[in-house]
């Protein structure tokens, strides 16, 4: 039987409902286990990572939005998402990206072309919702594969998909939502 690495690296290869496929068996594999104290979110070690911490509190805000959390190994060598989440049934593969400072988001955005094609930022800090969405427009310009970017923000979960980003009035309509 394969190891979840192997598992993670077949990803790479597929595509459409066989990648989907394959991101719901690695979620239901026997390494996952519930994570001591906490509710829907399951790991296959990792906690003395240097980043589980951030992995952590944006895995318990995403719980709190109706998902269940499988935080995925860092294996050497290959790129991979830092999640898969699950709700109804949807099994979708997500890149952290979290946002504490106030440097360029776009930098982290563009990190993150060719790991994943869903992301997931958390903002802890105050940055501005004008130019926040202006480089999600740039992010989907410069990622032909890009499908959704998930902000936390202060308790709030916004979905920004490469459709809504080409609406006319997206940059208004985000600012509205941003600060809602």
């Amino acid at each position: 039987m394969n190891n979840i690495t192997d598992e993670l690296a077949k990803l790479h290869e597929l595509t459409g409902a066989e990648f989907s496929r394959q991101v719901e068996r690695i979620a239901l594999r026997n390494e996952f286990r519930p994570l001591e104290g906490e509710t829907d979110i399951y790991i296959t070690g990792g906690e003395t990572d240097d980043d589980f911490e951030n992995q952590l509190n944006a895995a318990r805000k995403a719980v709190m939005h109706g998902y269940r959390v499988f935080i995925l190994p860092n294996p050497k060598g290959i790129r991979t998402a830092d999640y898969i989440f699950e709700r109804k049934g949807t099994y979708r593969m997500y890149d952290l990206k979290t946002i504490s400072g106030k440097a360029s988001v776009i930098n982290r955005l563009k990190e993150s072309i060719g790991q994943c094609d869903h992301l997931l930022l958390n903002i802890t800090t105050d940055y501005s919702p004008r130019r926040l969405a202006k480089e999600l427009k740039n992010y989907f310009s410069l990622n032909p594969n890009g499908v959704e970017v998930l902000i936390f923000r202060r308790g709030k979960l916004l979905s920004i998909t490469r459709r809504s980003v080409c609406g006319r009035d997206f940059i208004k309509s985000f600012i509205v939502s941003y600060m809602r």
